[in-house]
C-alpha cells in the first residue's frame, strides 16, 4: 500500500490534506521544522508521524507530497528524485484528488475559512462530507459525496482546481509581494472562474465579482436588490444574527446563525444559496447553521477575569474591521482594545494608511513589532510608522503585556497571521501563577 510522505506537514493545507487521507485508510506519515505550530495538534491527536526534515525519511516505494513553501533543492525531495518516487505538488495532488467528489471551492479574499468551515458542517447534516480548511482542519469521511474546500488565490495555486462549484466571497488588492494591483488580482479569479463545472455563488455586492465571466451560472448573493439570494430584514443581538432570505425577490425562509457582523451574514447566505442550488433540505439547512461552533483563529474567545480575550487571524484591514465590528455586534457595552501585529513588510506598506483607519475603530490599539517574512526586503518601513497614524496606539512587547491589566470589563482582541498568540499567551501566563 502506497505510503504518503508530505514534505511539510505542519503547514496548515497540508496538515488538513493529511487527515483527510489518514481518515480514508491511507497510510500518512510527514515531516517539518522542530518548531511546534498549532495545526500538529490535531496531526499528533490522529496518531500520524511527524518527523524532523531529513533525508533518510524518504524511502522507496513512497509517493512524496511537497508543500508549496519548499523548493526543489530541499534535501528530502532531492532524495526523492534520486530514488525516482513520484513527487507532486500539494496543489497539484488537491486538484486530482477533488475530481472524485461533488466539489465546492471556497475562494475569495476574506472569509474563506469561515465560509469553508459553515458550509462542510452544512453540508454533512445531510450527505457524507469530506472537507480542507485553511486552519490546518481537514476530515476525508468514508463514502463521501461531496469534497468541500479552501481555494487560495495566491501565486494562482488556485487555477490547479477545476471544482463543480466555487462560492467567491469578495476580490481584494492583498498579497502585494506577489500581485501588482487590483486589476491582477481579478485576473487571476477570472480565470479561476472559467475552469468551474457547474455554478459559481458570488458576492453581488462587490463591484469586482459583477464582472465575472464564467461557461456556467454564475449567482448572486448579497444584500443589495439585484442580488439572486438577498438577505433582509436583518435583527442583530448580543446573541447572534437572524434574517430573511429572498430568491429573486420571492421570500424564502428565516435563518439564524450565533455569529456577529455583517460579514457572517454574507458567509451564512452563500452556504444558503449552495445548498438550495443542489437540492439541500432547508430544514436541515436551519438546524445546522445555528449549530456551528466556528473555525480556529476566527473570533476565538474565552473569558479571563473579567475579560474577553478573542483570537482572530484578521491580518488585512478588511478584516480587522470586520472582527471589531463583530466584537462591538456581541459586546455593545465594552471597550474594544485591539493588540495587532501586522505581517508582512510588504503588506504593511502597502495598507499603511488602511491599517491606521481600521484599528481607530477599536476605543484602544496597541501594535506589536511587524512579523516580515525572511523573503523580504524592509528597508526603512518600522511599527512607529503605523503607531503615527492611530491617535493614542502604543507599542507593545511579549514582556509588558501586562499594561492590558488596565482594561477590566474590556474585550481585548489579539490579531494577525504571524505569531500573535505569543503576546496572548505570554498575557494569560500572568493569570495562571
Amino acid at each position: 500500500m502506497t505510503i504518503y510522505h508530505f514534505v511539510g506537514i505542519k503547514g496548515s493545507g497540508m496538515s488538513a490534506l493529511a487527515q483527510v487521507l489518514h481518515d480514508m485508510k491511507f497510510q500518512v506519515q510527514g515531516s517539518d521544522y522542530e518548531k511546534h505550530f498549532f495545526t500538529q495538534i490535531a496531526l499528533e491527536q490522529s496518531g500520524i508521524t511527524i518527523l524532523p526534515f531529513q533525508k533518510e525519511n524518504i524511502k522507496p516505494g513512497m509517493t512524496i507530497i511537497a508543500g508549496n513553501a519548499f523548493p526543489d533543492t530541499h534535501e528530502e525531495i532531492q532524495e526523492a528524485m534520486k530514488l525516482g518516487l513520484p513527487i507532486i505538488r500539494y496543489h497539484r495532488f488537491l486538484g486530482d484528488f477533488m475530481q472524485n467528489f461533488t466539489s465546492v471551492a471556497i475562494t475569495g479574499a476574506h472569509g474563506k475559512t469561515s465560509t469553508t468551515g459553515l458550509l462542510a458542517h452544512v453540508i454533512a447534516g445531510a450527505k457524507p462530507t469530506s472537507f480542507l480548511i485553511g486552519d490546518g482542519t481537514g476530515k476525508g469521511e468514508e463514502g463521501a459525496e461531496y469534497f468541500v474546500f479552501e481555494a487560495c488565490e495566491y501565486r494562482r495555486h488556485f487555477l490547479s482546481y477545476f471544482p463543480d462549484y466555487a462560492i467567491m466571497t469578495n476580490i481584494d488588492f492583498d498579497h502585494p509581494d506577489y500581485f501588482a494591483n487590483i486589476e491582477d488580482v481579478f485576473s487571476a479569479f477570472q480565470e479561476m472562474a472559467i475552469q468551474v463545472k457547474k455554478g459559481i455563488f458570488a458576492h453581488g455586492d462587490d463591484d469586482q465579482l459583477q464582472k465575472i465571466q464564467a461557461k456556467v451560472p454564475v449567482l448572486f448573493y448579497g444584500f443589495g436588490e439585484e442580488n439572486d439570494y438577498q438577505a433582509k430584514n436583518l435583527v442583530k443581538t448580543t446573541v447572534g444574527t437572524s434574517f430573511d432570505v429572498f430568491i429573486r425577490n420571492t421570500f424564502y425562509d428565516t435563518f439564524s446563525i450565533p455569529s456577529f457582523g455583517d460579514h457572517s451574514v454574507l458567509n451564512a447566505l452563500a452556504v444558503i444559496g449552495l445548498c438550495h442550488y443542489e437540492e439541500i433540505n432547508v430544514e436541515t439547512v436551519k438546524e445546522q447553521l445555528t449549530s456551528f461552533q466556528g473555525v480556529k483563529r476566527r473570533f476565538s474567545e474565552k473569558r479571563i477575569g473579567t475579560q474577553i480575550l478573542i483570537d482572530d487571524y484578521a491580518h488585512h484591514p478588511t478584516e480587522i474591521k470586520a472582527t471589531i465590528d463583530a466584537a462591538k455586534q456581541k459586546y455593545p457595552d465594552r471597550k474594544i482594545v485591539t493588540v495587532f501585529q501586522p505581517h508582512t513588510f510588504t503588506r504593511t506598506q502597502a495598507f499603511l494608511e488602511e491599517f491606521a483607519e481600521s484599528l481607530r475603530e477599536a476605543d484602544k490599539a496597541y501594535l506589536c513589532e511587524i512579523f516580515g517574512s525572511a523573503r523580504e526586503n524592509h528597508g526603512k518601513l518600522s511599527i512607529k510608522d503605523l503607531q503615527d497614524k492611530i491617535a493614542g496606539s502604543e507599542i507593545i512587547t511579549e514582556e509588558k503585556t501586562s499594561v492590558l491589566n488596565e482594561y477590566a470589563n474590556s474585550v481585548i482582541i489579539f490579531m494577525g497571521a504571524g505569531d500573535i498568540q505569543k503576546f496572548q499567551e505570554s498575557y494569560e501566563k500572568q493569570f495562571i501563577q
